[in-house]
């Protein structure tokens, strides 16, 4: 049975575009059918929006890559309909372990409350996950939505102007120009757009230089994240060690800067590695080798006139925290809708500059996550070792060093503090839930929450009176109206509510909190409607 990275998923098919006597304009272009570029396409045709993505390969990703993904990725993925095949494969996990030399110093748990529908995490590889992700994309097509996947389908050059984009695209049968009324581009790290278009990031890049290992072995090791400081198999560096399905261990080995990386890459040399930390007698196989370095680095600016730039093509961290792609499924998850009202005419365009302004302040969370991460897994210095290992040897026994401890801050979503779209916090409730804020979930007897929140415009109202509609600017706003009486377990109450009686949320279509009040006051809300789309 053929790997499903061996087979083509989206097969190269010439197209009536490729004959056009005149380049055919598209509305939306996406470049990249990875996760984050496949996630925007469905996200967009789910609002009826044409799109096409351009892919040059036509196949997922050889490797697991990116496998551990986020509950607020997750939450997103249920949105876009293809959450529970992930979560239905993927390994639970809600508990890491950190380890100093041979010794256990401490273990921490992501998801300590109930009440959540889904995980802290999952790990799954990311073939996987665009697998499941095309077959999203078919089920679309066979319901109608205009979502089309081109592979084989290379994009050359490309050609800005004020209106629109030019695409030159080689295929095996030719090339054709393209047009595209949107382009986004999510073409990954190395981002032949972002080249194309004589773009370039700020940042760093850090001087050590990390092995992963995908490892198919019968291991009886727990469902957890294990990190390793000073082992004893790999002294001086570090190690991490993650289970997948099917069998496959993720394993993360240090190596340090001046290395042949095409050297250190061939398996009489993995081997050896991989056997000094699991034991002579384990058998195990390769499945997929690389090695990666740490980069912490951006573009400065996500948006370029009708090319908007998402995941790994605008920015990057370091793999430890898992921020990759679960930022760039949220740097989907904030353009989308935005794209979608300038589209149709509901919006400014320049509401799109606040993709700009909050995913730069994502990307610069992570990135300021991600640095710090490597600089204690990394000391650049003998007195920032010293200072570290004394960390960890006090949190063995002493909780208040355990928060100074860094291998890696998992990946938590953003608050967009700060935002223009954001309405003043007229509730003074829990912090977790100020405007900004990703919406936390909640049980409600009968579901969750964010699956009845959806992909619009809500009012949430929790023991507070309010229309059932809203029309203003043309955003239609639907009521979602909760009581604390059907909340047994308080989380509706503790998430939204704190200490008063009553609250209402204005819920924006990638479930953030644009605004809350403790009662409905039209004349506000209006007005929290309009800032929250760019007209006020």
């Amino acid at each position: 049975m053929k790997k499903i990275f061996e087979v083509p998923l989206y097969p190269y098919k010439r197209h009536a575009d490729e004959d056009a006597s005149s380049p055919v304009r598209r509305k939306v272009v996406v470049i990249g059918a990875g996760p984050v570029g496949l996630a925007a396409a469905i996200d967009l045709a789910q609002h009826g929006t044409e799109v096409v993505v351009l892919d040059d390969n036509d196949k997922v990703s050889f490797g697991s890559r990116a496998i551990c993904f986020a509950k607020r990725p997750l939450e997103i993925l249920d949105r876009l309909g293809c959450g529970q095949p992930m979560v239905d494969k993927g390994v639970q996990w809600n508990t890491g372990k950190v380890f100093f030399d041979d010794r256990q110093v401490y273990e921490f748990n992501l998801l300590p409350e109930e009440g959540h529908k889904r995980p802290a995490f999952i790990n799954l590889q990311q073939y996987y996950f665009e697998e499941y992700l095309v077959n999203r994309v078919r089920e679309l097509q066979e319901q109608g939505a205009p979502i089309e996947i081109r592979g084989r389908n290379k994009v050359s050059a490309i050609g800005t102007h004020p209106t629109h984009a030019v695409l030159e695209i080689d295929t095996p049968e030719g090339s054709y120009t393209l047009e595209a009324e949107w382009l986004i581009a999510c073409d990954g790290a190395g981002s032949p757009t972002r080249q194309m278009l004589g773009l370039d990031f700020v940042g760093r890049v850090f001087e050590d230089n990390f092995l992963i290992a995908d490892v198919i072995m019968e291991a009886d090791f727990p469902s957890e994240r294990w990190f390793w400081f000073d082992p004893p198999f790999n002294k001086g560096q570090s190690a991490l060690l993650h289970k997948q399905p099917d069998g496959v261990w993720r394993i993360d080995l240090q190596l340090g800067w001046d290395i042949d990386k095409e050297r250190e890459k061939r398996p009489e040399n993995v081997i050896p590695r991989l056997k000094a930390m699991l034991g002579e007698d384990v058998k195990f196989e390769l499945e997929w080798v690389s090695i990666y370095t740490f980069q912490c680095r951006r573009m400065e600016k996500f948006r370029h006139g009708r090319v908007i730039f998402a995941g790994d093509a605008a920015h990057q961290v370091s793999p430890f925290g898992a921020r990759g792609a679960n930022s760039g499924l949220q740097d989907t998850d904030n353009l989308c809708w935005k794209l979608k009202l300038v589209m149709d005419g509901k919006a400014p365009e320049s509401l799109l500059d606040t993709y700009d302004a909050e995913r730069i302040h994502g990307a610069d969370e992570n990135i300021l996550n991600s640095s710090r991460s490597t600089d204690f897994i990394t000391p650049k210095s003998e007195i920032s070792r010293v200072l570290r290992d004394a960390v960890l040897d006090l949190s063995e026994q002493y909780e208040f060093a355990r928060p100074l401890v860094n291998s890696g801050r998992l990946s938590v979503p953003c608050t967009y503090d700060g935002s223009p779209l954001n309405s003043a916090d007229a509730l003074d409730g829990p912090d977790r839930t100020r405007p900004g804020s990703p919406c936390p979930d909640a049980p409600l007897g009968d579901g969750f929450l964010l699956d009845k929140l959806g992909d619009k415009f809500v009012l949430l109202t929790i023991d507070a009176d309010a229309p059932d509609l809203i029309v203003e600017e043309g955003i239609e706003v639907t009521r979602l109206a909760l009581s604390i009486k059907d909340d047994k377990t308080l989380a509706l109450q503790q998430r939204y509510l704190g200490k008063h009686e009553s609250g209402v949320y204005l819920i924006r279509p990638d479930q953030h909190v644009a605004a809350r009040r403790p009662a409905f006051d039209e004349n506000q809300f209006r007005h929290a409607i309009r800032r929250a789309i760019g007209k006020e």
